[in-house]
């Protein structure tokens, strides 16, 4: 059967064509998704991108379309991305754009057109064990990324294809330059794709047409301390930036949507040994965290995993009590659950 590549348009997804065209042969069809408002500025750069995969396509002689997906981008990340802000929680929109949409709508796109796997650029690995499929580290650590990956479905891990997880970036960008390619040399994306200059203020204000509105600094016993812009203007564990002096450094504890407050205390009272999750997803043995689990959990994509046993607590909630203390779990994040450099579980942090 024939495999759809997902190209972005940058170097990785183009290396990860070569490599598929290598070990899964020539019937491949690369497909570019266009994911911002046709009528807007940053139109722009999903066409610069459908041009740059179409030319990494055809250098190496494979079929190559895109697709206009903003109404479901925005729907399904974009307006979640948002709700969560507002809500006074912290979203991880590249966790849910894997799930609803590289291997959501492009699932959907694949079985309607009779494509079998789909392959991306993600720096991951896939293993198979005792009939599932399960996620691993990619080789190059400093590129793994397992963590966004792990509110996948088992259904989606049987039908997706990491060439990459094998390989540095050093030799994907040697891959690029000697095929050739256009974008060989382009820099990585550091950004939220749809908020290219990191305001997700400005983002969300001219997005729902509102504005943060101001309200109450409070300690945690509920003294006012002074005045806010807004609580979404703010994260959890931040000091910088806040625009308040209380003679020592302060930091952001949590956050109130419904009263609009954020509360602010000693960085000591970020630190956290217990953790509880809900929404929990078992990519792949949905037995590995029934019981008391020992694993190794990170709770955000940057954050370097530490040991920890799981404690079920209902069918998909549980608790992660770390050895030592954790700085900052923010509601709404994602903690991902590891077994050595397995991933064997994931949940929104409550």
């Amino acid at each position: 059967m024939p495999h759809l590549i997902a190209m972005s348009g940058g170097v990785d997804s183009s290396a990860a064509l070569y490599l598929a065209k290598q070990n899964l042969g020539e019937d491949l069809c690369g497909l570019t998704l266009a994911l911002a408002d046709e009528n807007s500025p940053e139109h722009e750069n999903d066409i610069k991108n459908i041009a740059d995969a179409a030319s990494v396509a055809e250098n190496q002689g494979i079929r190559h379309t895109s697709l206009y997906a903003y109404p479901e981008f925005s729907r399904r990340v974009i307006d979640y991305f948002t709700r969560e802000y507002l809500s006074g929680r912290t979203p991880n929109p590249c966790v849910i754009c894997n799930r609803e949409i590289k291997f959501g709508l492009l699932s959907d796109y694949a079985k309607e057109h009779g494509f079998d796997k789909i392959v991306t650029g993600h720096y991951a690995r896939l293993v198979e064990s005792d009939g599932y499929t399960f996620i691993k580290k990619a080789v190059d650590a400093s590129k793994d990324q397992s963590y966004v990956l792990a509110m996948l479905s088992q259904d989606q891990l049987r039908r997706a294809h990491f060439p990459l997880g094998e390989y540095t970036k050093a030799e994907v960008r040697e891959i690029a330059e000697k095929c050739g390619f256009v974008n060989a040399h382009r820099r990585d994306s550091q950004d939220i794709c749809f908020i290219p200059d990191g305001d997700y203020v400005k983002f969300i204000s001219q997005s729902r047409g509102i504005s943060p509105e101001a309200g109450d600094y409070v300690d945690e016993d509920g003294k006012i301390l002074g005045q806010h812009k807004g609580h979404w203007c703010y994260t959890i564990g931040q000091r910088k930036g806040l625009g308040i002096s209380v003679g020592r450094h302060i930091f952001v504890l949590s956050k109130d949507a419904e009263k609009n407050r954020v509360i602010l205390g000693d960085e000591d009272r970020l630190m956290k040994k217990t953790v509880e999750i809900d929404g929990v997803n078992l990519p792949s043995d949905p037995t590995a965290l029934d019981g008391d689990v020992k694993c190794r959990a990170k709770l955000r994509y940057a954050h370097r995993e530490a040991d920890a046993v799981f404690h079920r607590t209902g069918e998909d909630s549980g608790v992660i009590e770390f050895s030592e203390p954790q700085r900052a779990p923010s509601p709404g994040q994602f903690a991902v659950i590891y077994s050595d450099d397995i991933v064997i579980g994931a949940g929104v942090i409550k």
